[in-house]
């Protein structure tokens, strides 16, 4: 790559985005389109929406934080919905401000970051432009310059809707300047930039005694008092605070609930009527949205205080909780691990995926739904199939707590645990049981856990090591099989032979010999019993297997053994029972014969290629496996 040229075609890019004009240009800009006059809660939610939305299960996916937030689609779809889409209709949501409530490390401030991200980048496309008054301290729209006499005509002219009064230091430019003339006062193409304080603010309390309101709304500029004369001339004035610099975008509160009272009384104009009280002016306008975060303690301790009242009421409050989702969980970890120096250490499959079952079980709430456990809730929320339960029950329970996934282990935690696994493994890959081992190590430096708390960890930590240990032997097992796909399917259309003929009371014919017999009863049950199909339940499951195939059938598709979750589950545990003898003397054979070695390396072979794994975790993994069979 020549990264001179790239700098050099970036540069020119950015060249051909400027745009400057007059006030007569910008209006004819809108004539042929009024989108550049959205208001910032319309601009934030275009942008999110123009990343693409998906719906899966019912609940809208949006693509903007699909690479970046993982398990939380209920949490952003509302967030998105009730709040971003409501706002942009001009609805009385847009006048709150926006607080991200939950739990440390839940993804609140990636949420936040993602949304100025978002909106510098989307500043710089053509549907997300931004034009504002040249010279403005707050890079204000350019319609504020339409007299509050006219602007009904101009509204029904160019379909827009104009808000907010000129700032004072345009005013007065529009006065000393330009002696009034509205149409030659000079607009400009601005791109939103955190960097530059050009439309996205970020404010984080620091010490009360120390801190200013002026690092909110600007402040007196006393070098400049003599040359003008008086404190309410805005060319005296330094429009420089965050709530200025932020119009037209966002402001990012951080710990907002940490803030000094003064600081918060501020925003309580802003957020209902749109303006700001700076220094000795009148109110000056802001088109700004505001999203604050904090965790739930200080959340409970703000709105006792009965002083916080008028304040309250003027907040949106949205729970941000941990992601309750195994395999989303696994994303995380992957991502954190991969923006690390430590990607050339092997991760061995499932390593992570035991780590995130141990979180999920620990943010997970007890169900008081008959025959639910956690470990059946865990999957379910993860999108498997658990025997009994149905869709319905899913969402009753996910509707079940208002507060699930507001506690538990956090990922920054698990984070930590498995960086200091891979700092210490002296191999050049870690498993799950090192992965493991680091987190029940880590919980006896844990700060904030109790002794209760610490007995049910070590209890979800040993659930962990037991589905890992599940894990673990179905893949060896399933390495194991030569063909395994066409063995399985052999199996399957033999079974679905049989139960054809067992529902409609018919013989089958052997292939090998061509008589009739009646179907094979042994062969059947053989596999039912693997997932637990009673005597009383058998015929059921097999006419509600014909039912699901004439369906197929209708639809024009075609039924194979992975299309019918159970039935695909029967179909590998009958066939890891017939080789369970073969991969039990395998695997812990201390001295392999040459047919044995030549298998063992075959499996290897598989667990490389087509499981992700590496020799040498690979030849632990079957060393573990050995142990585990021969227990």
């Amino acid at each position: 790559m020549d990264i001179f040229k790239r700098l050099a075609e970036y540069r020119t890019a950015s060249e051909r985005l400027t745009w400057t004009g007059s006030f007569r240009d910008y209006i004819e800009l809108l004539k042929n389109d009024p989108v550049p006059a959205m208001t910032a809660h319309s601009r934030v939610y275009d942008m999110i929406v123009s990343h693409g939305v998906e719906e899966q299960n019912g609940v809208k996916k949006y693509k903007f934080f699909e690479n970046d937030i993982y398990g939380l689609d209920r949490t952003l779809e509302r967030l998105v919905e009730e709040y971003f889409h409501s706002a942009a209709r001009r609805l009385d949501v847009r006048k709150r401000i926006l607080l991200l409530m939950g739990p440390v490390s839940g993804g609140k401030s990636t949420i936040v970051t993602l949304l100025k991200r978002g909106l510098e980048q989307y500043s710089r496309t053509e549907r997300g432009a931004v034009f504002a008054l040249q010279g403005c301290p707050m890079h204000e729209e350019p319609l504020h310059l339409v007299p509050s006499e006219l602007r009904p005509d101009f509204e029904k002219e160019l379909n827009v809707r104009i808000e907010g009064n000129l700032c004072p230091s345009c005013a007065l430019r529009l006065r000393s300047e330009y002696g009034g003339d509205i149409e030659s006062f000079p607009v400009e193409r601005v791109f939103l930039s955190e960097d530059t304080r050009t439309g996205i603010g970020t404010f984080s309390p620091s010490d009360p005694k120390s801190q200013d309101i002026a690092d909110l709304t600007g402040s007196i500029d006393f070098s400049t008092i003599t040359e003008f004369g008086s404190e309410s001339d805005p060319r005296a004035y330094r429009f420089d605070g965050e709530l200025n610099k932020a119009n037209r975008g966002l402001m990012e509160f951080q710990e907002m609930l940490k803030c000094d009272e003064k600081f918060l009384w501020n925003l309580l104009s802003l957020t209902q009527e749109g303006n700001f009280k700076a220094g000795r002016f009148a109110l000056i306008s802001a088109d700004e949205l505001i999203v604050a975060h904090t965790n739930e303690s200080e959340y409970k301790t703000f709105i006792a205080n009965k002083k916080n009242e008028a304040l309250q009421s003027r907040m949106i409050v949205m729970p941000v909780p941990y992601n309750l989702r195994v395999s989303d969980e696994e994303k995380i970890y992957g991502k954190l691990i991969g923006q690390s120096d430590m990607s050339h250490i092997h991760i061995a499959p499932h390593a992570l995926r035991a780590a995130a079952i141990f979180s999920i079980l620990t943010r997970l709430k007890e169900s008081k739904k008959q025959g639910m456990d956690l470990v059946k809730k865990m999957r379910l929320y993860d999108g498997e199939e658990v025997e009994g339960f149905k869709d319905a029950d899913l969402k009753e329970m996910q509707n079940e707590f208002n507060d699930e996934g507001m506690s538990g282990i956090d990922p920054r935690y698990v984070i930590n645990r498995i960086s200091s696994a891979l700092i210490k493994q002296d191999q050049e890959y870690i498993n799950a049981l090192d992965v493991l081992r680091a987190l029940k190590d880590g919980l006896d430096q844990h700060p904030s856990i109790t002794k209760e708390e610490r007995e049910r960890y070590l209890g979800f930590i040993s659930v962990a090591r037991k589905e890992y240990d599940a894990l673990a032997k179905k893949e060896v097992q399933k390495a194991f099989v030569y063909s395994f796909e066409e063995s399985a399917r052999t199996l399957f259309e033999n079974y679905l032979d049989n139960i054809e003929a067992y529902c409609n009371w018919q013989k089958i014919k052997d292939p090998l010999t061509g008589e009739s017999m009646d179907p094979d009863e042994r062969l059947m049950r053989s596999i039912e019993e693997q997932i637990g199909i009673s005597e009383n339940a058998k015929k059921a499951f097999r006419e509600e297997i014909l039912i699901r195939i004439s369906a197929y059938s209708r639809k024009g598709r075609k039924f194979d053994y992975s299309t019918h979750e159970r039935l695909r589950e029967a179909i590998e545990k009958k066939l890891f029972a017939d080789l369970k003898d073969i991969v039990k003397i395998t695997t812990s054979t201390k001295t392999p014969d040459e047919n044995q070695l030549k298998r063992i390396n075959e499996v290897i072979n598989r667990l490389v290629e087509e499981h992700g794994y590496t020799t040498a975790s690979a030849n632990e993994l079957l060393r573990y496996v050995g142990s585990l069979l021969n227990r």
